[in-house]
């Protein structure tokens, strides 16, 4: 017999797991931050309140974020599939769970995501996108492990600007899944509220 954790039980969980607290600042910075994120994401992001302990930290990281959110000569799909294969590979179901409500909020292709972690064994990505999750498991593999033959392939396929920003876009991606891993982040079920909104 499964018992159904309550939602307040699984927030106190994901909570304890993190290694610094997650509580909204009882400052005005941090209130505002906590509005913006509601107003924006539905949600307060676990990942922002570990941020707000150190402002320096956050704002640099938002600004960053920004410039990023401007990058468009790779595809968007691509983009994704990088990101989730990164994210997968190093473990941080955070990123695996905001990653498919990201894709799902900018009208992406979500129904292949959950292959992304078996993309090898599964037959519903083309030759270009295994390419490009292959390179994001080499980049995030520790030393990374890019052959030239691959490098190759992805540059005769798709230019070098738009490969200089995958290359970029799985490394912001390892800092964010290595970081929010290493903070004991867990899953805030994204995913899941985009399901029920289908």
């Amino acid at each position: 017999m499964t018992t159904t954790q309550h939602p307040t039980d699984v927030d106190a969980a994901r909570r304890e797991a993190a290694r610094v607290p997650l509580e909204v600042p009882p400052t005005l910075f941090g209130r505002a931050m906590a509005w913006y994120s509601r107003r924006a994401y539905g949600d307060v992001l676990d990942t922002g309140l570990a941020l707000l302990h150190n402002r320096k930290v956050l704002k640099a990281v938002m600004g960053f974020e920004r410039r990023v959110a401007g990058w468009k000569a790779l595809d968007a799909d691509l983009k994704t599939l990088a990101q989730m294969a990164s994210a997968a590979a190093i473990g941080c179901s955070w990123c695996v769970d905001f990653g498919w409500y990201a894709a799902h909020s900018e009208g992406l292709d979500v129904s292949r995501l959950e292959e992304v972690p078996r993309w090898r064994e599964s037959d519903v990505f083309t030759p270009l996108e295994r390419d490009v999750m292959e390179y994001a498991e080499a980049m995030t593999a520790t030393p990374p492990e890019v052959t030239d033959e691959l490098a190759g392939r992805l540059r005769d396929a798709l230019g070098d600007e738009a490969f200089v920003e995958l290359t970029m876009m799985v490394a912001v991606e390892n800092e964010r899944s290595r970081f929010n891993s290493a903070l004991g982040l867990t899953s805030q079920g994204f995913k899941d509220r985009c399901e029920l909104r289908r």
